[in-house]
């Protein structure tokens, strides 16, 4: 009995071991989320128009890995009353879930929003039976008019119970400031718009990548008048500890300078536990003089345990060119190379990069120049278990001496806009 305990120690202990060695891909669909949809069935929506929100439901849905150890999905059905069509976690798939919402019936009624979302609240989210294993909690109210009860104290409470919550006004009738009530803050963010029902499907990429922001993308970056969901890498990678301070590109600014003995390098378990999302922006402040300014290197690379790029932004001094490396469905790696319009980057001043990330095509800016828009393939999760590293040259371990003011990694693809380099001092 003894030796048989034993033996059932070692193995358990093996199994762990061999767990941590696995390489393990992160990203939205493998995002641990409790989420629930509470959707309007009143009278004002009608038949078609219900089918048509249930559609809408589907195609957000697909986007995540339907399970008990990743999402589990809701749907509440309110008029009146509020009705639970799926119970949190009952569909473990994506297909056996999409039959379920699409045997949805529309109920019909008058319109009770705040009952609804009490309901999920104290029944719904309740419920689950993960506990703490779940990562976010979020409800998505989809309404196409003013409710005839109070919306502000349930969806206080939500708030309250760490509940994110998106609202999705449909048509002319809705009331901007009640949508703004059951929200979270921004409303810029948590608030969304469709003309009507026709139109639903426009706001589809908005609504998957504002829920794929709030699945990975868990800490926020001061920014003028709001905070940006995103990651800050000259903390989050140590950069302020480990590099020289030095004087930045205006008086006001204050940069790093990484030597050759300055090794930036993170698990990348702490710098994106989630992953990345499928949309983002890179940002970097940077002066390249004498090596780095001829060199080939990598600004900013993930790595899986094997040393595989999972992104990365190279920097060629002797082609004078910009590449950016990302995951691919059907290659080990795909690269969008920018071959012109970023030869000043190498002149030895302070200049701003951005490589704006989308889900099929990447945009390289410098110094608020867009140069060009490059096509890319579908991609997958990255690896998680590996290596985050900053100014490194390609396939070593080998640091290129570089100057840094600014490096971020924005969640939400319009801050490509807001995101100007006023701090370079010839723009």
């Amino acid at each position: 009995m003894l030796l048989w305990s034993v033996w059932s120690v070692i193995l358990l202990l093996t199994t762990v071991d061999a767990a941590e060695e696995e390489d393990v891909r992160a990203g939205c669909s493998t995002a641990v989320n409790d989420l629930v949809y509470i959707i309007d069935g009143s009278w004002s929506v009608g038949v078609s128009d219900f089918d048509t929100a249930k559609q809408w439901l589907i195609n957000i849905t697909s986007q995540f890995d339907i399970s008990s150890h990743y999402t589990q999905v809701a749907v509440i059905q309110y008029s009146d009353t509020p009705r639970l069509e799926i119970p949190l976690g009952k569909h473990q798939g994506v297909a056996e879930l999409i039959k379920a919402i699409r045997s949805i019936s529309y109920l019909g009624g008058n319109t009770q929003t705040g009952r609804a979302i009490k309901f999920a609240v104290d029944h719904v989210f309740a419920s689950s039976q993960r506990g703490n294993l779940v990562k976010n909690r979020i409800a998505v109210v989809v309404t196409d008019g003013k409710s005839q009860d109070d919306v502000v104290d349930a969806s206080m409470e939500a708030r309250a119970q760490s509940i994110t919550v998106f609202a999705v006004g449909v048509g002319t009738e809705i009331t901007t400031s009640e949508l703004i009530s059951i929200a979270n803050k921004p409303s810029s963010t948590y608030v969304l718009y469709a003309e009507d029902y026709t139109t639903i499907d426009r706001i589809r990429d908005s609504m998957e990548q504002k829920l794929c922001e709030e699945s990975v993308c868990p800490t926020r970056i001061p920014v003028a008048s709001r905070d940006e969901k995103g990651f800050e890498l000259m903390v989050g990678m140590n950069i302020q500890t480990k590099a020289k301070k030095i004087p930045g590109s205006l008086v006001s600014e204050t940069a790093y300078a990484l030597a050759a003995s300055t090794d930036i390098t993170e698990n990348t378990r702490e710098i994106f536990p989630e992953g990345l999302p499928p949309s983002y922006v890179f940002v970097s402040t940077l002066r390249l003089k004498g090596i780095s300014s001829k060199l080939s290197f990598d600004l900013w690379r993930v790595l899986s345990k094997d040393k595989a790029i999972q992104a990365a932004v190279t920097l060629s001094g002797k082609d004078k060119t910009v590449t950016f490396t990302t995951t691919s469905t059907t290659e080990k790696e795909q690269k969008a190379v920018f071959k012109t319009g970023f030869q000043t980057l190498y002149d030895g001043k302070w200049h701003q990069i951005k490589v704006l990330v989308r889900h099929r095509q990447v945009t390289g800016f410098l110094d608020d120049q867009r140069i060009q828009e490059l096509m890319l393939k579908p991609v997958e999760p990255i690896y998680i278990n590996g290596e985050t590293q900053v100014s490194k040259r390609r396939g070593t371990d080998i640091t290129v001496p570089v100057e840094i003011q600014k490096l971020r990694l924005y969640c939400d693809p319009h801050q490509s806009e807001r995101e100007t380099a006023c701090e370079i001092y010839s723009v």
